[in-house]
């Protein structure tokens, strides 16, 4: 072997030790920063919780005021989407429909998040016959489609009128993708050595697995949820459109899409604008749960 005179350390191999220690978030977060993907992602996310949450600031119009005088009226001023066929203003309903669409997306992750989240993860950390009977129970809804499922459900509680029955139902049959992830991220995680360190300090086994184990197992779960966050809005807007989601009293870019099919032929732009709305903020969704995948996976990091 060389002696250390002939092979010199480069300044290339040197390493900054006074330089403060990165985590996995802040090198993330870095990477987010710098791809292009995740800034127009945001910034269509932003815009459109926005929407969502100030439409007054968009439109006067009421949504629900509807003449027949205006039936497939042009566009003019103030309404610059014209009119459906009773008489709606089409641009109003568009705005208001964002708060909804986005509400059911949104309450669906969080309780498909948290409750698959924590049967994975029991799964996961405890093993032997708890695994075994929750991995058969995640089996049994994976057997089921989702919609498919949401329909029969749904045509059982017609008699509710409620934005929480359409949120609950796409919650009981989407928590075991995120229950299957969670369950292979703490089996990765739950071996590890600082695990290992923390029982040895004393530390008891649920408080490894609430303190240590889950929020180290999240990298996965934030990436699906993410993703999956657009499939509940196209879910809900499906069944809107089936006519057994929303009650038809709530203004939905499902229902609207569904009250303009017959209109495709002859006034399509009534069609077009609330499927342009669905459109972009899914693929809002999508594009913000790539960059995020791309950003914590090490694999996919050139720098």
């Amino acid at each position: 072997m060389a002696s250390i005179e002939e092979t010199p350390l480069l300044k290339v191999d040197s390493v900054d030790e006074s330089a403060p220690a990165t985590s996995m978030w802040a090198d993330a977060w870095r990477t987010l920063r710098r791809n292009p993907l995740f800034i127009i992602s945001g910034i269509l996310i932003v815009f459109i919780v926005f929407v969502a949450l100030f439409p007054g600031v968009f439109t006067r119009e009421n949504p629900n005021y509807c003449t027949l005088e205006n039936s497939l009226g042009a566009a003019s001023s103030g309404h610059p989407f014209g009119f459906d066929l009773q008489g709606c203003d089409v641009y109003a309903r568009v705005v208001y429909g964002t708060r909804t669409s986005l509400s059911v997306g949104i309450l669906s992750t969080l309780i498909v998040v948290f409750f698959g989240s924590l049967v994975g993860a029991i799964a996961g950390f405890c093993g032997g016959w708890v695994d075994a009977v929750l991995s058969r129970i995640v089996d049994i809804f994976m057997a089921i489609p989702m919609l498919l499922g949401a329909i029969v459900v749904l045509q059982m509680f017609r008699t509710s009128e409620s934005i929480w029955k359409v949120v609950l139902v796409l919650a009981l049959f989407g928590w075991v993708s995120v229950a299957r992830i969670a369950r292979s991220a703490v089996l990765s995680t739950k071996n590890l050595e600082f695990n290992t360190a923390s029982t040895a300090l004393g530390s008891t086994p649920m408080r490894n697995l609430f303190r240590h184990i889950i929020p180290n197992s999240l990298a996965p779960i934030i990436v699906i949820a993410t993703t999956s966050l657009g499939s509940y809005i196209v879910s809900e807007a499906t069944l809107s459109f089936l006519g057994i989601g929303l009650p038809t009293t709530t203004v939905s870019w499902g229902g609207d899409i569904s009250n303009a099919q017959s209109l495709l032929r002859t006034d399509p732009m009534v069609l077009f604008y609330p499927s342009v709305a669905l459109a972009i903020t899914v693929l809002a969704f999508i594009m913000m749960g790539d960059a995020v995948k791309d950003a914590l996976d090490p694999k996919s990091r050139t720098a």
